[in-house]
């Protein structure tokens, strides 16, 4: 197989397996990742995962502000890379950046195409209670992820799978798929197919997007929570607190109060809040300055006053 002369452009913890197996079977010139970003409460710079991964292993990183800026194109174009690899990068290639490489720009991206372009399709799967996903290759054009797609794996979504577990199989998967991609490209096989039918859009998240609105059905909220697992998370009010709500399991009892009522908080029965259909438990949340707990383990000291009633 033929070690492709690659650039790989990348930022989050998903695209570290790719990084990685990418290493092990093409020549790495150079990583360009996402500039260091303050963290946490003293705010202090922290490196990306794809960064940190890049400098344990000896191999040149590029954090420009905007990478196609005038004064970065010219430092790719010196690097003469015959293939760009892109996972979860955060930035749009221009069109004189796809030119730069011989056998062009290939992009990893976590949805069966041309469902679910964008930026945030894992957590939109989810929240739309879609019970499949998967991981694109494709080659990269000038829109946003509209470039004739390479090959394709399926990832079941369980009923309970949270975001945190789909990211680490689909991060995985795409590592396999980009594997069998390069192979392909390498012994002349690799079948290009444009996206034709129906597409969606997944957008960016915000922190509002977690706002839980109890007259939904339990399927829906259930979504919500698990596709929100870790960022930003579903949060709901109670007064002038804000609680974050991280597991929740769906129930047959029928809801008989209002929408957002607190039917049960019991920490040996459980926690359970009417929903637009049923009553759906919290499993796991978390009260304002404190970590995630099991409900139960909270209830055992921090009791409801009921009646009550989120909003």
């Amino acid at each position: 197989m033929k070690k492709f002369r690659t650039v790989f452009m990348g930022t989050p913890d998903f695209a570290v397996p790719c990084l990685a197996k990418l290493d092990e079977i093409a020549d790495v010139i150079g990583v360009v990742t996402q500039p260091d970003k303050p963290r946490g409460r003293g705010h202090k710079l922290q490196a990306p995962p794809v960064k940190v991964w890049a400098e344990e292993h000896n191999i040149p990183v590029y954090q420009p502000k905007r990478v196609k800026a005038a004064d970065f194109v010219p430092v790719l174009e010196e690097l003469k890379p015959e293939l760009i690899v892109v996972v979860a990068f955060g930035q749009i290639l221009s069109q004189q950046i796809l030119d730069i490489p011989q056998y062009g720009c290939i992009n990893v991206h976590a949805s069966l195409l041309p469902h679910y372009r964008g930026a945030a399709p894992m957590q939109w799967c989810i929240i739309n209670g879609e019970e499949k996903t998967g991981v694109t290759t494709m080659f990269m054009d000038a829109g946003l992820d509209t470039g004739d797609m390479l090959l394709k794996r399926e990832v079941e979504i369980g009923p309970d799978m949270t975001l945190e577990e789909l990211h680490d199989e689909l991060s995985v998967t795409g590592a396999e798929l980009l594997a069998d991609t390069l192979a392909k490209l390498s012994d002349g096989t690799l079948v290009r197919t444009p996206q034709t039918g129906e597409s969606n859009y997944a957008p960016m998240l915000t922190k509002e997007t977690g706002c839980i609105d109890w007259s939904k059905n339990a399927s829906a909220i259930h979504n919500l929570v698990r596709g929100l697992n870790s960022w930003p998370g579903a949060y709901t009010h109670l007064g002038d607190k804000t609680y974050k709500i991280w597991r929740t399991r769906l129930t047959d009892h029928a809801a008989t109060a209002e929408p957002g009522t607190v039917t049960s908080a019991d920490k040996k029965t459980g926690l359970f809040v009417a929903a637009g259909d049923v009553d759906i438990e919290i499993l796991e949340l978390q009260a304002p300055g404190k970590k995630k707990m099991k409900a139960a383990d909270y209830l055992n000291g921090h009791a409801f006053s009921l009646p009550a009633r989120f909003a």
